[in-house]
């Protein structure tokens, strides 16, 4: 719009000086050389700091209307970045040198903002990247967005009237505890938050870092990640990390999307799993004694 009006005033000019129109006497007879030049057309940006009342993935100007924090929302910009060396035709593609770039960077001003790490809770990342109009335009922006989560096996956007910065600081709701695990056979189907307190079988115990590989690769070997689990679940609960764990505590993990792996996130959300009792308490720091050899 900017650049079409920037068009019709130049036009003004050529018209202007086609019908002999000159300057007043006194001047140089240069009909442009005294006007100051057309600023260059402003290229859209998101704002910081912002809610919204969807979650997006594509930046559509036209579905821009962000709302104070307070108001009721489902998604929050914590972090506005700029690509750098972005020159394709089109915004990067997922698993794209520019995708990981812009994930790495809002991983990071998110777990700034946030006090914790957003794996380890109920809240979401989504990198919202401007539309194909808006990059032929000439925008470079990624908006860094978060958004709390239902549940670990329900990731439907919470309705919230209140921003998510620092809400992982200290004991925070949002982050994850113990669960009691559904289960078909060896498959988990559903992981329901319970208290600690109340009787459960499962408990989150903190992030593995899954190697560098192909997205098939880490499919094609779920025992690395239960062996990688274990080691997070021996430093939660003050255990050996040696052949005996396996003995003594059992292994789930939820792994990130295909897209998500692509993009540069590798961490494995870890939990214990015993499944021949229930627990009343957190299994954090308590040793042997309470996890023996079975």
């Amino acid at each position: 719009m900017r650049r079409w009006l920037t068009g019709v005033a130049l036009g003004a000019v050529v018209a202007l000086a086609a019908t002999g129109c000159t300057k007043p006497a006194g001047t140089d007879g240069d009909l442009v050389d005294d006007w100051a030049s057309m600023a260059a057309p402003a290229v859209f940006t998101p704002g910081s700091g912002t809610c919204h009342g969807q979650p997006q993935e594509v930046g559509y100007l036209s579905a821009y209307a962000p709302v104070d924090c307070a108001q009721p929302h489902r998604a929050e910009t914590l972090h506005v970045g700029a690509l750098a060396e972005a020159t394709g035709a089109r915004p990067p593609a997922v698993g794209s040198k520019g995708m990981r770039a812009a994930f790495g960077e809002c991983d990071r001003e998110a777990r700034r903002t946030l006090g914790g790490d957003w794996r380890g809770a109920r809240i979401g990342l989504t990198v919202v990247l401007p539309s194909p109009q808006a990059w032929t335009g000439g925008a470079r922006w990624f908006r860094c967005d978060v958004h709390e989560l239902r549940g670990l096996d329900t990731p439907v956007p919470v309705r919230r009237t209140d921003s998510l910065a620092g809400a992982l600081d200290g004991s925070s709701p949002l982050r994850h505890g113990c669960f009691n695990a559904r289960t078909e056979g060896d498959e988990v189907t559903e992981m329901v938050a319970v208290k600690c307190t109340a009787k459960h079988r499962a408990e989150f115990v903190g992030l593995w870092q899954a190697p560098k590989s192909s997205w098939s690769e880490f499919l094609e070997n779920p025992t690395r990640s239960h062996r990688g689990c274990r080691s997070a679940v021996a430093r939660y609960a003050k255990l050996p990390d040696d052949g005996n764990l396996q003995y003594r505590v059992g292994t789930i993990f939820y792994h990130p999307s295909e897209g998500e792996w692509r993009s540069g996130n590798r961490s494995v959300q870890c939990f214990l799993w015993i499944s021949d009792r229930t627990l009343t308490r957190s299994m954090k720091g308590a040793g042997t004694g309470l996890l023996p050899i079975n």
